[in-house]
């Protein structure tokens, strides 16, 4: 089944392809640039890419949108996690949340999909922490500050192995069910 996916982020484009690959999805990356709501409430923000998305393909899609949910910010940035990190990136970002005196955050990753009758949303949750000094490769977004709990390597660190665990694998695999259940359903 082949499923297009809204994204200009290579690295999210192959980690999808590794998770949903094994189940007979073949992504179609669709890189036409949307203007993104900006607020904190990710649901709205995925909604309205996604309408926006559907408007400008015509064709059935999902988009999705992660961010970083920071106890020590009372759950920012949120939806705003992409101006956040492109303003202070990695080191910055580390000391920030250092100052803050609370490194427990949430990432979160709300996906939605459109076929032209509906739109769903799946969401993918983890807790971790934020190191004081960033850990591996630093092109990935914030993947070299977010240390899942249970975990003693970021997500840069981990390479790979993060698909097994992450709050996007969680979305995908929630996704994927649905995908399933309506091919079942022909």
């Amino acid at each position: 089944m082949k499923i297009r996916f809204l994204s200009g982020n290579r690295h999210k484009i192959e980690e999808v392809n590794r998770i949903l690959a094994p189940i007979g999805v073949d992504i179609v990356p669709v890189s036409k640039k949307i203007e993104e709501l900006q607020t904190e409430d990710v649901t709205r923000l995925v909604q309205d890419k996604l309408i926006k998305a559907f408007e400008a393909i015509g064709r059935p899609l999902f988009v999705e949108h992660t961010g970083l949910y920071l106890n020590g910010l009372n759950g920012l940035p949120a939806g705003l996690t992409q101006i956040f990190w492109d303003r202070l990136e990695a080191d910055r970002f580390a000391n920030l949340v250092a100052g803050l005196g609370d490194a427990n955050v949430t990432a979160k990753t709300v996906l939605g999909y459109c076929d032209g009758r509906e739109i769903r949303l799946f969401e993918g949750a983890i807790e971790g922490t934020v190191p004081r000094v960033p850990a591996g490769p630093k092109d990935f977004q914030w993947d070299c500050v977010f240390v899942p709990n249970g975990h003693n390597e970021t997500f840069a660190e981990m390479g790979t192995r993060k698909d097994d665990i992450s709050m996007r694998r969680k979305a995908l695999d929630k996704f994927a069910d649905c995908l399933k259940s309506v091919r079942g359903k022909r």
